[in-house]
């Protein structure tokens, strides 16, 4: 009988559950309700660490009337700015063409029960700001950042 493959069995196991492990994306869940507001406004992150965002929209309202999605922007970028721009694009999830550079992820719009979600990679260091791009939404303060250190 081979002694070494009492050694090389658990430590292959243990390499391949280490290495799935590390692959698997983080959740983060952000709640969404009809008052306007994520459930949390900041998520810290790593660089270059795979996060799933899962936006769980609850309220009363009909879906044309009150939907809320995630955008995450490129630094700099005004959300206010960003909103008002997109106000009347909702084919594309009131996300302004012109400004689609300016987005590093995003989920399609959610109704009521239901859920949207996104997984990215985080960028480099730095703050980046993330909304609901839903018109008016910004306005009642639907914003948040992304902290990456």
């Amino acid at each position: 009988m081979n002694p070494l493959r009492f050694v090389a069995a658990p430590l292959l196991l243990t390499v391949a559950l280490t290495g799935t492990a590390a692959a698997q994306p983080r959740t983060v869940e952000l709640v969404a309700t009809d008052n306007m507001k994520f459930s949390a406004t900041t998520i810290e992150a790593r660089p270059g660490e795979t996060l799933r965002i899962v936006v769980q929209a609850s309220g009363q309202m009909p879906k044309i009337a009150m939907a809320h999605n995630f955008v995450l922007l490129q630094p700099g970028t005004d959300p206010a700015s960003f909103a008002n721009e997109g106000a009347m694009h909702r084919g594309t999830d009131f996300v302004a063409p012109a400004l689609a550079g300016r987005v590093i992820a995003k989920t399609p719009m959610a109704g009521a029960g239901e859920t949207a979600e996104v997984t990215l990679t985080a960028p480099g260091p730095g703050s980046y700001p993330f909304v609901c791009t839903f018109p008016g939404h910004v306005v009642a303060g639907m914003t948040g950042t992304l902290v990456v250190r």
